[in-house]
């Protein structure tokens, strides 16, 4: 599974499309919480994260959300900018 960003402790990761399922999702990982996230609506489908956390991978969502689903439809992974 290939690290696609990591920003202020979190690292975001995307599994290829053969081994994961829709809708299309990153795993974010904070710590020892890891979480799976929607790529289109930001909301958690399982895991946790701290609040603050996930309000920062909201933001980096919604800056990077077409960039996702563009590599998750294609599975050509890339390095993603993280949140400043």
């Amino acid at each position: 599974m290939p690290a696609i960003s990591s920003f202020y402790g979190i690292v975001i990761y995307m599994y290829f499309l053969g081994k994961e399922h829709n809708p299309s999702h990153i795993h974010a990982y904070y710590g020892t919480n890891n979480a799976i996230i929607s790529i289109k609506t930001g909301k958690i489908i399982d895991g946790r994260l701290p609040r603050n956390a996930l309000k920062l991978i909201k933001r980096w969502l919604k800056i990077h959300r077409e960039e996702l689903e563009t590599m998750w439809d294609s599975q050509v992974f890339k390095k993603v900018a993280p949140l400043e």
